[in-house]
């Protein structure tokens, strides 16, 4: 990229994140004044705002650059991570979202804190401290650093070497998320991502349309034909036992680990609790659905793209996205997509920082002080945010010497506390008996097990425990739960536990909420079919006989189911969720706007 053109995109970047800033200081102007305005933008968020911050919060360069090395050095099988989170996003939907929302919690340990005890809750927060700071954050910077400085070369550019790039950029792009994390508070969070994810959108689509488009030599669909039909075998999601992510792992511990993303990790719930009513609030978490959907199109065929392009001898594998953002986009349009690239990474940042600071002023300091101001509590938070976002800067860079690769240290790494959460969590709500001692014991076992599976018996004994790590958050996830049931009938608690319903905000289902769930649910089912060996996968042409006729069978199904709950479902459904959290009259002059 000449000197000129990258002037352009450093003053084009600058503008962009210029209107930005102005456009949220204005929608955000005077929101932050209490800790509900901070912490939850005044429980006021529709569900274009949720969803807008929610698909932000979930992607980052992790994905843009991760998973389209992973479709390019292998096949679409980590399609997994993304398209199967759409069981997660229904029963958040349906089953937690109404109960979090009925109890007007804040945040998780909050809820533990109700349902256990102040000792859980304890337990929760520590457990996600540690994995903020130590490996969440940290790696959302590392990785945006690591995109940035690949496509722009940024060492070239200022004459500094490789190490300090990483550190320029870790500092950069940290100052800026922390910015907003800190002195715009959710709601600035959330109407940044809304913006930044129409951005993404337009650049995620216009990437592979171009790439199809020089690949094809000037035409969309002979590259498309190209990849269809030349190494097919880079189209299949149905992974093998020798792939990473197993087919097999979707129904042991993948659906647990992605219901804990999106049914209990603080960072991504915290969104939908800020929202205006359920019926929003549902609206927002499923039209992330239909984003997840998109992921595996827009950061994954990229990547076999450019396998088709360049073949397969970059090394490392996540030089894939980097060399065909760098060789297809314009050079006018590249100042748009750092933006967009640098959005992506904030958003994840600027989430993670302010759920850190909700839980270290809602569960570690009121709780200490249980009368202190709304003032001197938000005045906390933030100082606290900035200190976490400053250690952050500090460890980020320290990554790049991690064994091993950075994504899949993450992935096993977020195995220490998701599987123990939810499964803390889902006991908690089905099983009323079960005390506090058992969620504490399953906590604390899970933390030395989980070690010991992955890296201790190799460290002391010499022994490695050839189980792939997905399987074991499942093995793990049933005996924790068989642990506490147990615990629970031999000495359970004196008193069954019972949901207190204290809603902020109208509780009224969104009517056509059981109706997009089943839609949902038959698209996930739908991505599977068209890329697997019946599908684009297919060895003998673009797709083989049965394609058809199997999509026509899942529509046809899909179609009645919906219809069915539109019709019968959803009066149960509405009453259902009455029943549950709406047994105190709610007083709608309280509600935010």
């Amino acid at each position: 990229m000449g000197e000129q053109n990258v002037l352009f995109t450093l003053l084009s970047c600058l503008f962009f994140i210029a209107i930005l800033g102005i456009w949220t200081y204005k929608k955000t102007k005077g929101a932050n004044s209490t800790t509900e305005g901070y912490f939850l933008a005044g429980r006021g968020l529709t569900g274009g705002f949720i969803a807008g911050a929610l698909i932000l919060t979930n992607l980052s360069a992790e994905q843009m650059v991760g998973l389209n090395g992973q479709s390019y050095g292998a096949n679409m099988t980590n399609m997994a991570w993304e398209v199967t989170a759409i069981i997660a996003i229904v029963i958040m939907t349906l089953i937690l979202l109404p109960r979090y929302l009925g109890g007007a919690f804040t945040t998780l340990p909050q809820f533990l804190r109700d349902r256990y005890d102040e000792g859980v809750r304890r337990l929760a927060v520590l457990l996600f401290m540690l994995g903020y700071v130590l490996v969440t954050i940290p790696s959302t910077l590392y990785s945006g650093a690591l995109a940035v400085m690949q496509l722009f070369d940024v060492p070239g550019l200022f004459g500094i070497s490789e190490t300090q790039a990483i550190w320029l950029m870790v500092w950069v792009i940290g100052i800026i998320g922390a910015v907003f994390a800190i002195f715009g508070g959710m709601k600035a969070i959330a109407v940044s991502d809304t913006f930044i994810g129409i951005g993404l959108l337009l650049v995620c689509t216009l990437i592979p349309a171009i790439a199809l488009f020089q690949l094809g030599d000037g035409s969309l669909m002979e590259g498309f034909k190209i990849i269809s039909t030349n190494n097919p075998e880079k189209l299949n999601a149905v992974g093998s036992s020798t792939d990473s992510v197993p087919f097999s792992t979707i129904i042991t511990g993948m659906i647990w680990a992605n219901l804990f993303y999106w049914g209990t990790n603080q960072y991504a719930i915290q969104r939908t609790l800020g929202a205006a009513n359920l019926a929003e609030g549902q609206k927002g978490v499923l039209y992330t659905g239909f984003f997840k959907l998109l992921v595996p199109i827009f950061m994954m065929v990229p990547g076999i793209i450019a396998f088709h392009l360049y073949g397969g001898d970059l090394n490392p594998v996540d030089l894939a996205f980097p060399t065909l953002v760098a060789n297809i986009l314009p050079w006018y349009l590249q100042g748009f997509f750092l933006v967009v690239l640098l959005g992506a990474v904030f958003s994840t940042f600027n989430a993670l920082i302010n759920s850190a600071a909700t839980m270290f002023a809602l569960d570690v300091v009121q709780p200490l002080k249980p009368t202190i101001s709304d003032e001197k509590l938000l005045s906390l938070s933030k100082w606290f945010g900035a200190v976490l976002a400053l250690i952050s800067f500090c460890v980020s860079p320290l990554l790049m010497y991690a064994p091993d690769g950075l994504w899949e240290l993450i992935r096993r790494f977020t195995g220490f506390f998701n599987i123990p959460v939810i499964a803390v969590v889902l006991i908690g709500i089905f099983a009323k008996r079960v005390p506090a001692i058992a969620a504490k014991i399953a906590i604390i076992f899970h933390v030395i097990v989980y070690y010991m599976l992955l890296w201790g018996t190799d460290h002391l004994f010499g022994y490695k425990v050839d189980i792939n790590y997905i399987h074991i958050y499942g093995i793990l996830f049933v005996t924790e739960v068989a642990m506490m049931l147990i615990i629970g009938k031999f000495a359970p608690s004196k008193e069954a536990w019972n949901f207190t319903p204290k809603p902020k905000v109208d509780m009224q289902p969104w009517k056509y909420a059981l109706c997009v769930s089943v839609i949902l649910l038959g698209l996930m089912v739908g991505f599977y079919i068209v890329f697997s060996p019946i599908g684009l996968a297919y060895t003998d042409g673009i797709v083989s006989p049965y394609f058809w006729p199997a999509l026509l069978g899942l529509a046809v199904v899909t179609g009645i189911l919906a219809f069915i709950s539109v019709k019968k479902w959803n009066a149960k459904y509405s009453s259902y969720v009455k029943k549950q959290v709406t047994q105190v009259k709610v007083d709608k002059s309280n509600f935010s706007a």
